[in-house]
Formats: structure tokens, C-alpha cells, sequence
């Protein structure tokens, strides 16, 4: 007489109740993921097209190829923070690249940049969105270290 085997299940995930804590938790890191993204996704379609303001940040920076670069790596950025299982590279992608910006607004462009056609300041608004990049990208990475490629292996 055969016996057939047993046939572990595990119970599927929307069976399982959700804890609203993580819930929570899953939500404020999602908002900053959007946020960080959008921002992102905004600023590099100047650096595609480069627009005067572009042309001024990038001048002493490399110029065109230096801002398409930048557009690359941010659109780059973009995409891995929005897919789960790569938001914590894209968070870390997303901190070097906007660190290169604060540092440059810092001490090389200043906090406010000039639009050569009109001669107007942007009164920090672009520093300000450096500025909300990194707190929000630094604000995924502590939320999200773990998911690191490599991360897991240490049992921390």
C-alpha cells in the first residue's frame, strides 16, 4: 500500500492579515520613493533638453555631456526606486548623485541659481529639491538597507 506524501501549504499572502504597523511603515516609504522619484523625474528633463538653467549649472561641470550623464544615472534612479526589490540601490544611487549636486551648489554654483534669460533667481528652490532628494533617498535606504544585495548574508 503507497502512501501518497503530505502536502505542505503555506497559507497565500493575502490570506495572512497585514499588521497595520508595517502597513504603515510600507506606506511612508512608498511616499518617499514617489517623491524622490517625481523630483528626480522632473529635474532630469532639463538636463535632457539642456535648458538655460542647465547650461549655467553645467558649464564649469562638463557641459551638455556631464548634464545628459546626470540625466542618465537620475532617470536610472528613478526606475530602481520605483521596483521594490531595487529601491534600496536606487536610494543609494540616488544619495552619490544628489550629493554631487549639494556639494556643488555648496561650493562651486551657490544655493540660488540664476536663469540667464531672465536674469531671476530660483531663491534655492532647486537646493531645496537637493535637499528633499537626499532626506527622502536617506530616509529609504535606513527603511530599506536590508533588501542591499548582501545585506541579507549578514544576519543583522
Amino acid at each position: 500500500m503507497t502512501q501518497e506524501p503530505l502536502m505542505m501549504t503555506e497559507p497565500r499572502p493575502s490570506a495572512v492579515p497585514a499588521c497595520p504597523r508595517n502597513r504603515t511603515r510600507m506606506i511612508f516609504i512608498w511616499i518617499a520613493q514617489i517623491i524622490v522619484a517625481a523630483i528626480l523625474m522632473q529635474t532630469l528633463y532639463f538636463k535632457f533638453i539642456y535648458a538655460p538653467e542647465t547650461r549655467v549649472i553645467f558649464a564649469d561641470l562638463g557641459g551638455r555631456p556631464m548634464a545628459t550623464l546626470v540625466g542618465i544615472v537620475e532617470l536610472a534612479c528613478v526606475v530602481l526606486l520605483l521596483i521594490p526589490r531595487t529601491a534600496a540601490i536606487g536610494a543609494v544611487l540616488a544619495l552619490g548623485t544628489i550629493g554631487g549636486a549639494i556639494f556643488s551648489h555648496l561650493f562651486i554654483l551657490g544655493v540660488q541659481i540664476t536663469n540667464p534669460e531672465t536674469g531671476e533667481k530660483d531663491g534655492g528652490l532647486l537646493f531645496g529639491l537637493a535637499l528633499i532628494v537626499a532626506v527622502g533617498a536617506g530616509f529609504v535606504l535606513v527603511m530599506r538597507w536590508r533588501e542591499l544585495p548582501g545585506m541579507g548574508r549578514l544576519g543583522v
